[in-house]
């Protein structure tokens, strides 16, 4: 499951995974909040994070990974963040119409580029900059419809954004700083994510639903809802960090939107959700967007690999090589 134990998930597995386990959390909560009346999405991802903590520890208990503690205050710092990011993408939903909900998740890519470029120095090339624009380009006509502006939902959206974006961020920097693996993470953060969660959710979903999550009238359909969504989200939870600390930031949201993509093609297909000619269009032009950015990331990363291997292979050539050694040594005699 991670360093140090169990089993190795390969990239492609942990992108296979994310989509898998994402498709059917919504398809499930889709069917638990919309059928079921159950709206209170802040506080059952609050749940969601206790029952992953709660199955990690049983995998560490049965030593799937290890566990390797680090830094508490980066943990604390950033299991809080996250729990904040994601109230505020609730209250953006809340706040803002459809429409322009989706442009602020939209907007999450462009904000990553821009903060790995300037605080990170990483480089984006302009062919992956041209397939991202193609790939948001198609997720905007197949989603966005409406754009209802308000200042209160234009600050949250915002707020949203720039915490989503360094949280994601912070996911991949953080394994690859301390070297430990999305489980480790997951594992220590989880805790800080849920509390965060289970303290503001039920005050930010009476504010969203003017309803009591603790009034609710829990049949045992919703029971079984509930369960069947945290069990799924621990899939969810691990897939998440695994795909960030694998790949990137970018990477995992490009494969959001495919998510987004079979969502609106799923609830077309299996529950009758009306579909336009727009829908189909924006997906089509946004899988192109996808395909491209694949490509292009799998030639840079091979151009990459060689130029890494031609490097290493020239300093070994350097440091074996007597003649030049002897050459060496003789210009600094003279």
């Amino acid at each position: 499951m991670g360093e140090g134990g169990g089993f190795q998930l390969g990239t492609v597995g942990a992108l296979s995974l994310s989509v898998v386990s994402s498709v059917s959390i919504v398809i499930c909560n889709k069917a638990l909040m919309s059928s079921l009346g159950f709206k209170f999405a802040t506080t059952l991802t609050s749940w969601h994070l206790l029952v992953t903590f709660c199955s990690l520890h049983v995998a560490l208990w049965i030593k799937l990974f290890e566990h390797k503690p680090f830094d508490q205050k980066a943990v604390m710092g950033f299991g809080i963040l996250n729990g904040i990011s994601i109230g505020l993408l609730n209250l953006s939903l809340g706040f803002n119409s459809v429409g322009f909900y989706q442009m602020t998740k939209l907007a999450i890519i462009p904000c990553t580029v821009f903060l790995e470029t300037a605080f990170l120095g990483k480089k984006f090339s302009r062919s992956i900059q041209f397939s991202l624009s193609i790939l948001l380009l198609g997720v905007g006509i197949a989603t966005v419809t409406d754009l209802q502006l308000n200042l209160l939902g234009s600050v949250l959206s915002l707020l949203a954004i720039i915490t989503t974006c360094i949280a994601q961020i912070m996911t991949n920097t953080i394994q690859k700083k301390f070297k430990v693996s999305s489980t480790q993470l997951l594992y220590q953060s989880s805790p800080y994510q849920a509390l965060t969660l289970f303290v503001s959710g039920p005050f930010l979903d009476g504010l969203l639903t003017n309803q009591n999550v603790f009034a609710f009238n829990y049949t045992p359909q919703v029971l079984v809802f509930i369960v069947l969504s945290c069990l799924i989200s621990v899939s969810v939870n691990f897939s998440t960090f695994l795909v960030i600390g694998k790949t990137s930031p970018v990477t995992y949201q490009v494969l959001g939107h495919l998510k987004t993509c079979l969502v609106l093609t799923f609830g077309y297909v299996l529950l009758h959700d009306p579909f336009s000619w727009r829908n189909i269009f924006g997906i089509l032009v946004a899988i192109v967007g996808m395909v491209l950015y694949s490509y292009l990331c799998t030639i840079e990363g091979q151009q990459r690999a060689r130029e890494a291997s031609a490097q290493m292979l020239q300093v070994k050539n350097n440091e074996s090589d007597p003649l030049i050694r002897a050459e060496a040594g003789a210009g600094h005699k003279y």
